[in-house]
């Protein structure tokens, strides 16, 4: 089992950059892919971005290709989430979360509180 914890959101202007923390416990964290989610204001879920467990496959949504990376620690058992050139529509809740099924598109078990992420224009 693992759990998980993000920080790093915040306010940033149109065109800004913030970078998301997920901290994950357990001994395990190696045998995760693990994925970006967020929520926008009013609408369902939706995936961002995920990262095999050895990092070296990493998938993104199309709408945040080419602005966001994902990238992980396995030393530090963290994920990172690098989103350059933000717009008023990446606002969202952001959660990470933990897939143990091997693929990044299968269902993920475990999930953080998430934390927000407002561009404004």
């Amino acid at each position: 089992q693992v759990q998980l914890v993000e920080s790093g959101g915040g306010l940033v202007q149109a065109g800004g950059s913030l970078r998301l923390s997920c901290a994950a416990s357990g001994r395990t964290f190696t045998s995760y892919v693990m994925g970006w989610f967020r929520q926008p204001p009013g609408k369902e879920r939706e995936f961002v971005a995920a990262i095999t467990w050895s990092g070296g496959s990493t998938y993104y949504a199309d709408s945040v290709k080419g602005r966001f990376t994902i990238s992980r620690d396995n030393a530090k058992n963290t994920v990172y989430l690098q989103m350059n050139s933000l717009k008023p529509e990446d606002t969202a809740v952001y959660y990470c979360a933990a897939n143990s099924r091997g693929a990044w598109y299968e269902e993920y078990s475990y999930w953080g509180q998430g934390t927000q992420v407002t561009a404004s224009s």
